[in-house]
């Protein structure tokens, strides 16, 4: 159970969210709505501790985590997360050993069709294939939550059912997300909810 309860954070003068309060649990996601600049990457980092709000705490299994959810979460935002100057297959080498996890990267690059282009430098591949890669990274990571900022950016259809696959079985195997986007998913409904975020 991940709970969050009187979540406040403001950004200079700009309120983003006030007493926010949510409760997601195991195999469920929670999707973020709300237009730019309503707080949904600022949330983000607030679960994942690169932000500290100014109210509010954030507890897992009832036991609150004061510097939000590190070593819980695996966090993919606008960046990709992976170093330009490396191949994707040395980027994924480094995770894997990183979260000494129960997946192998050979696996998780053919699970995202990553095979073809794993050899090549992160600065040579395509807005779509980094997607897939930071993807990549999430899988290795076996974290049970997942913190997702515009998954389905730059993907084709084809890239964007494959997310979404990932995502419900992650959910089917106990795991957790939260993610924003502006798109619908294809997430069964007894395994959704939705928050509704406005501007302060």
């Amino acid at each position: 159970m991940l709970e969050a309860s009187n979540l406040t954070l403001w950004r200079g003068h700009t309120l983003l969210f006030k007493q926010l309060f949510f409760r997601v649990q195991s195999g469920a996601a929670l999707f973020l709505r709300g237009p730019n600049g309503a707080g949904k990457t600022s949330l983000l980092r607030v679960l994942c501790g690169l932000t500290r709000p100014e109210e509010g705490t954030i507890s897992w299994n009832a036991v609150r985590q004061p510097d939000g959810l590190r070593g819980l979460v695996a966090y993919s935002g606008h960046q990709p997360g992976l170093n330009i100057d490396l191949t994707v297959r040395q980027n994924l080498m480094f995770y894997a050993r990183l979260s000494r996890g129960a997946r192998d990267w050979p696996s998780v690059v053919a699970a995202l069709g990553l095979e073809r282009c794993a050899d090549l430098e992160v600065r040579h591949l395509s807005a779509g294939q980094k997607r897939r890669a930071a993807m990549a990274r999430v899988l290795l990571s076996e974290a049970p939550v997942w913190l997702l900022d515009e998954p389905f950016t730059n993907l084709d259809s084809a890239g964007r059912r494959l997310i979404e696959e990932l995502i419900c079985a992650h959910l089917a195997s106990g795991g957790m997300a939260i993610v924003a986007a502006h798109d619908a998913m294809r997430v069964p409904d007894e395994r959704s909810s939705i928050l509704m975020m406005g501007g302060g």
